[in-house]
């Protein structure tokens, strides 16, 4: 009998844990905040994503930053063997057929510079590769003279039926960096996507990307103080856009006569802009957020602001050189 009682407690014990196996089967996976950061594109990229156990988040976040470092070598003018580089070398002498990323960004910046007739231009790298920021040298006033004979936005010839790229004046250099991190930080949001995630926070350098909200909150994002260290100007509450700032705290050196020289430089003058810390778009892409930033910023408040009240689902704050703050009207609080 006690034989016989054994055995049946032990298969009711088999039965019993064979349940409770399906149900954890059964049971929705757990769900929780997953952060990763990295390097590329000569910034930090950090990204934070909600996601349960179907996803492995190791592989979300891998594919994430493989396409910031793909992204890096086709437009990096730091690196001679990026596709930039090479269009930069050889489209002065006759077109040049490019991959559908670079085309895409090269169609955003002129559409960006047509929209602010010149403010932002690619072609500023004729100028801007004779700065080292991190040696603190600058060009002679001849040297941005002669520069600028070939900073001309218009002298990038892109023809869509066969995807090339011209220059109309040798010896002209295109630089992206003041538009190609935001176009990698979209299809950093399209891997999210893809992945089913909803909930994201992705940001390279001042630009980012918001997927959705924080889970029934919004996101708050900081503007930073330019001149207080890591202290936030201004905080708000947003969700599912792009955010942009530029600012003349990110790369600069302080020369000689005292004044601040920054890589934000006007395509008119080849020097750096004067009368604007930094600009913060919103909008709902990061590639024309990106574009925006820099282009407000070359035209200064007022100018700036004229411009993106014309522009649908856009909105702008910028902080001027008397540290006083101006925002379009979709940012104003509304009457009481």
């Amino acid at each position: 009998m006690r034989r016989m009682t054994y055995s049946r407690s032990t298969e009711s014990l088999s039965v019993v844990l064979m349940a409770l196996l399906a149900l954890l089967v059964a049971l929705p996976a757990s769900a929780e905040w997953h952060r990763y950061s990295d390097t590329a594109m000569t910034t930090p990229v950090e990204l934070e994503f909600w996601a349960d156990e179907s996803v492995t988040a190791d592989v979300v976040a891998r594919e994430v930053f493989d396409v910031f470092h793909r992204v890096d070598t086709q437009m990096s003018r730091y690196r001679a063997d990026s596709e930039l580089s090479a269009l930069n070398r050889e489209a002065g002498k006759g077109p040049v057929n490019v991959s559908d990323g670079l085309f895409k960004v090269l169609q955003k910046a002129r559409e960006v510079s047509e929209l602010s007739e010149g403010a932002f231009d690619v072609t500023f790298g004729s100028v801007g590769y004779l700065y080292d920021f991190r040696a603190g040298k600058q060009p002679t006033d001849e040297q941005v003279a002669t520069g600028l004979t070939r900073v001309n936005f218009r002298d990038v010839v892109l023809d869509v039926s066969g995807q090339t790229v011209a220059f109309r004046q040798p010896g002209m250099l295109v630089d992206l960096g003041g538009i190609a991190k935001g176009y990698a930080v979209d299809l950093g949001i399209e891997v999210l996507e893809a992945h089913g995630i909803r909930h994201a926070r992705l940001s390279a350098g001042g630009d980012m990307r918001l997927l959705g909200d924080k889970r029934g909150r919004p996101w708050y994002v900081g503007i930073r103080d330019p001149r207080s260290g890591n202290d936030n100007a201004v905080v708000l509450p947003l969700e599912d856009v792009a955010v942009s700032t530029s600012g003349d705290y990110e790369r600069f050196f302080v020369d000689d006569a005292g004044e601040r020289v920054h890589h934000i430089l006007s395509p008119s003058t080849g020097r750096s802009v004067k009368g604007v810390q930094s600009v913060t778009i919103i909008g709902a892409d990061a590639l024309t957020t990106d574009g925006l930033s820099t282009a407000v910023f070359v035209l200064g408040p007022e100018k700036g602001l004229k411009m993106v009240e014309r522009l649908p689902a856009i909105d702008v704050v910028v902080i001027d050189d008397k540290r006083m703050m101006h925002v379009s009207e979709g940012l104003v609080p509304p009457e009481q």
